[in-house]
């Protein structure tokens, strides 16, 4: 990666529920879920910095008070950071408009925005170098994907000039999708009306496009994902311990499993498939545990077997069960010879009995 960039200021768009996610961000914000070991944004934050960016202006609102505690003033990871709290929901444009009052570059100089639940292998230096190069407005990474129809898609010409913001549509124009990364000149980002409501992707980047400013995509095919449900979070966790995406912010070497300090696991359990396993987290012998996220201080039984899940902090699975695609809540217990799977959600402190339920949705 190269670090071409020393001037760079960022914000970090972390004010979102991540309802999507519950019971994960009913006490801690999606952000800060740990994903292959750190809490997740330590994996934008790094990856922010090794292209040199200096400094980065987190957007908060939910649990604003969480962020500052576990990242500080970023020196750890050669930052400068700033917190700023959004008392009323704002929008995306309203957020950044919000959190650029702590902004220190000038009117022509290019803003990194960044979407807290998104991993991305894509050069944001040569993203940044493009914007600046064209003169454009604002530059929005677009990524490709397999099935557009799920998403809005954003139509570029010849030159890369975005044409449309459209939505969902059965018969898309095009397979690339607004990717979640944007630089803005900062006169742009003052431009939005401040302490309003604003959507970018509805109101300030169609008011762009019409007035005539350009709006250029910039469009890879690199690693994307956004991590907004349990199975794509933790994908994205197993990916970045098997080593499908790198991240500066790894805390250990990338291979079938990861495990943090003071986690115990026996020789005769099978951990693997890019598991992450978080501190003094207990795996007994005659357990699996399969391309799943374990963290700090829960205990997996001998005998039980967790797949692409879930397990919460402190949160026990007994001898016997099967956790397969499911979220198990912080504290839980989850009694012997249960098979919980297909979306299974288990709420903090909920103590499942033996054989309590078999294919739920929602515990």
């Amino acid at each position: 990666m190269e670090s071409s960039l020393p001037d760079l200021e960022a914000i970090l768009l972390v004010g979102g529920q991540g309802t999507r996610l519950r019971p994960l961000t009913l006490g801690t914000p999606k952000p800060l879920l740990p994903t292959a070991g750190v809490p997740f944004l330590a994996h934008q934050l790094a990856r922010a910095r090794s292209f040199g960016v200096r400094r980065i202006v987190f957007a908060t609102s939910y649990k604003a008070s969480m962020f500052e505690p576990v990242f500080g003033d970023g020196a750890a990871f050669g930052l400068s950071l700033e917190y700023i709290t959004e008392e009323t929901p704002l929008g995306t444009g309203g957020a950044i408009r919000n959190a650029a009052e702590a902004l220190t570059s000038g009117s022509d100089d290019p803003v990194l925005i960044l979407n807290g639940d998104i991993l991305s292998g894509h050069d944001i230096g040569d993203q940044v170098r493009t914007h600046c190069e064209r003169g454009a407005a604002v530059t929005l990474h677009l990524t490709e994907v397999d099935d557009p129809t799920r998403f809005g898609c954003v139509p570029t010409d010849e030159s890369g000039r975005v044409t449309a913001f459209l939505e969902k549509t059965p018969n898309p124009v095009t397979n690339r999708i607004n990717a979640g990364c944007y630089v803005f000149t900062r006169s742009v980002i003052d431009s939005i009306p401040r302490g309003e409501v604003v959507s970018v992707e509805r109101e300030t980047f169609p008011g762009l496009i019409d007035s005539g400013e350009l709006v250029l995509g910039y469009a890879d095919r690199t690693y994307w994902l956004d991590v907004g449900t349990p199975a794509a979070f933790v994908k994205g966790s197993r990916d970045l311990v098997l080593g499908r995406l790198d991240s500066p912010a790894m805390p250990g070497p990338q291979g079938e499993h990861l495990a943090l300090e003071g986690a115990e696991i026996s020789a005769e359990a099978k951990v693997q498939g890019g598991s992450a396993v978080g501190a003094r987290a207990v795996v007994e012998a005659g357990a699996s545990v399969v391309g799943s996220v374990l963290c700090d201080d829960c205990v997996i039984e001998g005998g039980a077997t967790v797949q692409d899940s879930v397990v919460g902090k402190g949160a026990r699975i007994c001898a016997g069960t099967v956790v397969r695609d499911a979220v198990i809540g912080d504290g839980a217990v989850v009694g012997p010879g249960n098979e919980l799977q297909g979306g299974v959600r288990v709420w903090p402190g909920i103590e499942l009995p033996e054989c309590a339920v078999r294919y739920s949705s929602d515990v």
